[in-house]
C-alpha cells in the first residue's frame, strides 16, 4: 500500500514537473489565410523561428514549447503579421483571431503577461491609426484654402495624441513593475525614428523597470539587456549634459590647464587630435592605485595609436602626489589642482568620488563618462580596432 502511494506521488510529481517546464498554446483563426502558422522566440534583437503548426479545417492550431522562464514569443504568418506573447512555464494560452490581420483583432487568455502585451499593442495600434488619419487630413488640407489655420489645429491634435500614448505607457510601467511586459512598454515605437518614451526624463521609468525586474527576474536575458541599455542611456545623457554645459560657458572653464611634475603648465585642449582620458584620482584611494595599474597596461597598448591620459591629482599634500607618481612610474601627463583645498576642475566636472574619468574624442568632445576596468578596455578596443 505504501509503495503504491509513493509511486502515485512520484507520477503526480513527474507530470507536474513536465507541465511546469513548458507552456501550451491552443488557437483558432476565423478565416485562415494560409495552412501553417509559426512561433518564434524573441532573443533581444533577433527573432528565432522555433516551430510551425498546421491549421486544421476548423481553423485550429496548437503549440507546446519547453520553457524555464517567462519569455517573449511571436505567433503569426509572417514577420509582418503576428502577435506577441509573454509566455511563462505552466501556462495554457488560448488565442482567438477574428480579423483579416492577426494583430488587428484577437483575444488571449490563460497568460497574464500576454494579456498585458495585448493591451500595450492595441493602444499603440489605435494611436498609429489616429496619427495616420491626421497625416492624411494634413496632406488634404495643405491643398485647400485656409491651410494656415487648419495646420495649427492638426499639429496640436497630433502632439496631443503622442503625449497621451506616452502617458499611457508611463502609467502601465508604474502599475506593472513586476512584469517583463514593462520592457515592451519601454521600447515601443510610434514610428521608425521615434520611441513612445521620447523624453530624456523617461530614463527614470527605465530605471524603475530595471530595478524591479532585477529583483523578480535577475537571470532573464531581457532584464540583463534592459539594465545594460539603461547604463548606456544614462552615460549618454550625462555626456550630453556636460557637452551642453561646455557650450554654454567659456571654453577655458572646462579646459584644465595645470602644472605637471616639472612645473610645466599643460592644457587639455592642446591634446586635440587624440583620444584623451581625463582622469581624477588621489594617492590615498586604494581603488585609484589599482586602477592606475590597469591604466598603465591600456596606455602601453594604445598610446602609440593616439591614446593619451591627462590625470589630475586631488591630494592635499603635493609630496604624496609626487611620491605616488614616481613609485608607480605613471607614464602619462600627471597634473595637480592649483589649489587642492578648492579643486576647481573637480567641481566643474561634478566629480563626487574618485576614481572618475571622462573620455574625449579627437575633436575634444566627451564620448563616455566613468568607464573603468573591462568597460574601458572594451571601449578602447572598439575605438582603435576600426
Amino acid at each position: 500500500m505504501k509503495k503504491s502511494l509513493v509511486l502515485l506521488i512520484l507520477i503526480i510529481f513527474t507530470i507536474s514537473c513536465k507541465k511546469n517546464d513548458s507552456f501550451l498554446i491552443t488557437g483558432h483563426i476565423k478565416n485562415p489565410k494560409q495552412n501553417y502558422i509559426y512561433i518564434s522566440r524573441v532573443d533581444i534583437n533577433t527573432i528565432t523561428l522555433l516551430d510551425s503548426s498546421k491549421i486544421n479545417n476548423k481553423g485550429s492550431f496548437r503549440f507546446r514549447k519547453k520553457s524555464r522562464e517567462p519569455d517573449f514569443y511571436q505567433v503569426g504568418y509572417t514577420s509582418k503579421d503576428f502577435v506577441t506573447l509573454l509566455a511563462s512555464p505552466g501556462e495554457k494560452i488560448v488565442l482567438s483571431f477574428l480579423g483579416d490581420n492577426l494583430y488587428n483583432d484577437y483575444s488571449v487568455s490563460g497568460s497574464k503577461g500576454s494579456e498585458q502585451v495585448r493591451v500595450l499593442d492595441y493602444k499603440l495600434i489605435k494611436t498609429k491609426n489616429s496619427l495616420d488619419s491626421l497625416t492624411t487630413l494634413y496632406d488634404k488640407a495643405s491643398k485647400e484654402p485656409g491651410f494656415d489655420t487648419k495646420k495649427n489645429l492638426i499639429e496640436q491634435e497630433y502632439l496631443k495624441i503622442i503625449k497621451e500614448q506616452r502617458k499611457f505607457n508611463i502609467v502601465f510601467i508604474i502599475q506593472n513593475t513586476g512584469s517583463l511586459a514593462t520592457i515592451k512598454a519601454i521600447y515601443q515605437k510610434i514610428n521608425d525614428d521615434m520611441y513612445v518614451l521620447y523624453d530624456s526624463h523617461d530614463l527614470q521609468y527605465m530605471k524603475i523597470a530595471s530595478d524591479s525586474l532585477k529583483r523578480y527576474y535577475p537571470e532573464s536575458k531581457h532584464t540583463k539587456a534592459l539594465i545594460n541599455d539603461f547604463g548606456k542611456e544614462l552615460n549618454q545623457l550625462y555626456a550630453s549634459q556636460l557637452n551642453q554645459l561646455t557650450q554654454s560657458i567659456p571654453e577655458t572653464k572646462l579646459d584644465p590647464s595645470l602644472k605637471d611634475l616639472n612645473g610645466k603648465r599643460i592644457t587639455l585642449s592642446s591634446l586635440k587630435g587624440k583620444y584623451v582620458l581625463l582622469a581624477f584620482w588621489s594617492s590615498e584611494s586604494r581603488d585609484c592605485i589599482i586602477e592606475n595599474l590597469q591604466l598603465k597596461e591600456f596606455y602601453r597598448q594604445y598610446h602609440s595609436k593616439g591614446f593619451e591620459i591627462y590625470q589630475i591629482d586631488l591630494d592635499k599634500e603635493e609630496s604624496a602626489w609626487r611620491e605616488a607618481v614616481r613609485f608607480d612610474a605613471l607614464p602619462w601627463i600627471n597634473t595637480r589642482e592649483d589649489d587642492p583645498s578648492d579643486p576647481r576642475f573637480a567641481r566643474l566636472f561634478n566629480v563626487k568620488a574618485v576614481p572618475a574619468n571622462f573620455l574625449f574624442d579627437p575633436k575634444g568632445e566627451i564620448v563616455a563618462i566613468d568607464l573603468h576596468g573591462k568597460n574601458l578596455q572594451i571601449k578602447l578596443n572598439q575605438l582603435f580596432s576600426k
